[in-house]
């Protein structure tokens, strides 16, 4: 039987060109007096995002402050100075103008205004939030899909510890998609991008329900026009088309849509890889690629009819005499790609030489993060993730 399921989607998406001229009206359609402006770095300036919303805002005589400095892997002491602002202005509304560490600074931000307490402690698994202030986005980035999410990412820099949080709550009222936006990327965030929205679909695919074919089919399209316009783009990176179909597949992959009648979704390569980036700073989407194949060969076992149907309807992997060679030509096939679009396919290649020490570390916090084992094609535990971390290094 398949699972039953609620899905949830109350985002309202404005998509394409000239999107963002809209943006004074959605904010007044929330009721908003104050707008907290949330943005990243100096891009946003540079490339004129940053004015154009100011310019709707004003069209609109909507007041607003503003607070840049967004980094990946978005800073608690940044979210904490963010709740301070929107305190003493009088904040009841925040604005996104980025990608997906900006929305989750500003999803976090929400929160510790609308609730009393620090805010970590939602992160800490401390106690739960009762509300969030209103948030928008104005994406510039293909990746995370936080812009129809209701999860958020937050890094505390004093322990390096890198915690989600998720309710519907923060879910955005609207996001202003225009692939223009994502086009004065560097080359490295789009395709690290690009990694995060296969992984988000991924993660769902594989399972260990008895799925529903559509919502199956829903995410192998996904990701073959996933896999396709990262091709483009790492060739014409100017190609708008290619900039529209991986924005909204961005947002398509997490907001739900590809988990639909899924009993229980694994993401225990993004667990891993939260870890790294608390300690190490890396690129999330980078991460991801550098840990992928070693949690797929890994897991493979328990779930070969999941991951031979990958291997063929997404890779496009001819069938081989046994199971077990078109699962592994399936996984080279993903770490392939990887390497084309030039990401990590291990830690060394990801820039990074673990330790034991600290891998041991790595999969203590992991599995404390967790409240137990990752993942529910094998459910790893400690030991499961020292092993997948060691092979990773490359």
């Amino acid at each position: 039987m398949y699972s039953d399921f609620l899905y949830y989607a109350p985002t309202k998406v404005v998509f394409g060109k000239n999107s963002d001229q809209q943006i004074g009206a959605l904010v007044k359609e929330q009721g908003a007096t104050k707008v907290l402006i949330h943005y990243g770095s100096e891009s946003a300036v540079r490339t004129g995002v940053l004015q154009r919303v100011e310019d709707a805002l004003c069209a609109e005589q909507i007041a607003y402050v503003k607070l840049g400095g967004v980094v990946p892997n978005p800073r608690l002491s940044l979210v904490y100075e963010g709740i301070e602002l929107c305190k003493k202005e009088q904040v009841d509304f925040v604005l996104a103008v980025g990608g997906g560490s900006v929305i989750d600074s500003a999803k976090a931000i929400g929160y510790g205004v609308a609730n009393e307490g620090d805010v970590w402690d939602f992160y800490d698994f401390k106690r739960k939030a009762n509300a969030c202030l209103p948030i928008g986005a104005v994406l510039t980035i293909s990746a995370a899909g936080s812009e129809m999410s209701g999860s958020c990412v937050i890094t505390n820099e004093k322990t390096g510890e890198k915690r989600g949080y998720s309710s519907d709550m923060s879910r955005c009222k609207f996001a202003v998609m225009n692939p223009e936006f994502t086009m004065t990327l560097p080359k490295y965030q789009t395709m690290s991008g690009a990694v995060d929205i296969l992984m988000h679909t991924m993660e769902r695919y594989f399972n260990q329900s008895d799925n529903m074919e559509l919502t199956d089919v829903i995410a192998e399209g996904l990701m073959c026009t996933v896999l396709k316009h990262t091709r483009i783009l790492n060739q014409n990176p100017n190609d708008y088309k290619a900039r529209a179909e991986l924005m909204w597949a961005g947002s398509l992959s997490h907001n739900g849509l590809t988990s639909c009648g899924v009993e229980k979704q694994d993401f225990a390569t993004h667990k891993l890889e939260h870890e790294l980036g608390g300690m190490f700073d890396v690129t999330h989407g980078a991460g991801l690629a550098a840990l992928w194949g070693m949690w797929a060969r890994y897991v493979c076992h328990a779930a070969p009819a999941r991951f031979v149907r990958f291997a063929v309807e997404v890779m496009g992997v001819c069938q081989m005499e046994t199971d077990a060679d078109t699962i592994e030509k399936g996984i080279t096939a993903m770490e392939d790609f990887y390497r084309e679009i030039e990401m990590p396919t291990s830690l060394k290649e990801l820039g990074i030489a673990p330790t034991d020490a600290q891998i041991e570390e790595l999969a203590a916090r992991c599995e404390k993060a967790c409240g137990g084992p990752a993942g529910v094609v094998v459910p790893l535990y400690k030991e499961d993730m020292i092993k997948i971390y060691t092979q990773a290094r490359g």
